[in-house]
């Protein structure tokens, strides 16, 4: 089991909840303070490099015009990353290749942090959340093909090293690629998706050997998704037993109302704001998963699930909170109910959760309940039924 430490870097000096109409998309930018975001920025950095001393592997992500997330470019904190750390492995989830312009530019970009890392990077893919679709200006019917025709033209410009090539694709036509610097693993670092329910990007990642994971869901569905990965990465021949995450919420006290009180400041992220008109854009899913929505199938980050209080979601593993025993336990059973996993994706830091108590919780859990669940065994695929069949 790999651990990662993960914050989204939020900006939480805003106005009242209940003064906002939302904090993504159209919320005005004079509410950003620079001073406050530079003290933020490096505080979160500060984190990512304790995380580091302490044993854990690093996580970042980005997301645009939101106070839920400032790092706006996950290649600049993942490259600062890369220079001053030296152990953990430093994920990107990821990559946001619809709404980029160019995936040659994400492939130099990645590579050079591989180069610096001394190859500790690991990349991911992302589509892009619906309400990013706005600024970007992109089709959201198209996001899909250019997510994957992107990321198709990434590996071949991290995997070929004789000659310069041409590629010519739907949304992208390039002459002359020819990287420098060409990734420091080879042929390139290992590669992510994340999905929540759309069973075929499962397939294709599994197809492909990518690393799968996805966020904040019930465990009922987190084993649908993982089945469905594990079915079709035996069904394409991969070797090797592939990999799947999960990412919860966690804290880690030393008493159990103390992790309460740490637990409800981190929920600050599930109570973000986005006006309804930004949350689903025409196209941006199709048909059947909207009337699935509908019916309540994707009901784990949904403000039915928030309402259930904290033991509800906590049954369900979008938290995990308690004494370093409870969380292990918390961690052991969530295992058990999706049939294994292989890397624990943590929030450990959100809204005014300040740095003090960021850093006991971190150590906390690095120090107790890691060496509880590190050495849980690998997934290996098994031949089941995959979830859409």
């Amino acid at each position: 089991m790999q651990a990662w430490h993960f914050t989204e870097m939020p900006y939480p000096d805003l106005p009242p909840s209940d003064q906002m109409s939302t904090m993504r998309v159209s919320l005005s930018n004079k509410y950003y303070d620079p001073k406050i975001g530079a003290d933020l920025y490096n505080r979160y950095l500060d984190e990512y490099m304790i995380a580091d001393d302490l044993g854990l592997d690093l996580m970042v992500n980005e997301h645009h015009q939101t106070a839920t997330c400032i790092d706006t470019c996950a290649p600049l904190s993942a490259a600062i990353l890369a220079r001053q750390t030296s152990k953990g492995r430093i994920l990107i989830l990821g990559n946001p290749v619809s709404n980029r312009g160019d995936p040659v530019r994400i492939a130099e970009e990645m590579a050079m942090i591989d180069n610096i890392s001394r190859g500790r990077l690991e990349v991911g893919f992302v589509r892009g959340v619906p309400y990013e679709v706005f600024a970007s200006n992109c089709n959201p019917t198209e996001t899909v093909e250019r997510m994957w025709e992107g990321i198709d033209l990434a590996l071949a410009a991290w995997r070929t090293v004789d000659e310069p090539f041409n590629f010519e694709g739907k949304f992208t036509h390039r002459r002359q690629i020819n990287l420098w610097p060409t990734p420091y693993q080879r042929p390139y670092p290992p590669v992510w998706i994340t999905g929540s329910s759309d069973y075929e990007a499962i397939s294709r990642a599994a197809s492909r050997g990518f690393t799968f994971a996805t966020f904040l869901q019930p465990h009922e569905t987190v084993k649908k998704l993982f089945d469905c990965y594990r079915a079709n990465y035996v069904d394409c021949g991969q070797p090797g037993g592939g990999g799947v995450g999960f990412l919860p919420l966690v804290y880690t006290a030393d008493t159990e109302s103390e992790a309460e009180a740490g637990m409800k400041e981190l929920l600050w992220y599930m109570t973000a704001k986005t006006e309804p008109q930004f949350r689903n854009p025409p196209g941006y899913v199709g048909v059947d998963l909207n009337v699935k929505a509908l019916q309540g199938a994707f009901s784990g980050r949904t403000d039915a699930m928030r309402s259930k209080g904290l033991e509800f979601q906590r049954d369900q593993g979008v938290i995990m909170y308690g004494t370093p025993d409870q969380v292990a336990e918390q961690v052991k059973r969530f295992y058990g109910l999706v049939g294994g996993f292989d890397h624990l994706l943590m929030m450990q830091q959100a809204g005014h959760l300040d740095h003090a108590r960021t850093v006991k919780s971190m150590t906390l859990f690095a120090k107790e309940v890691f060496p509880q669940i590190k050495d849980l065994a690998r997934t290996k695929p098994t031949k089941v039924l995959a979830a859409a069949e």
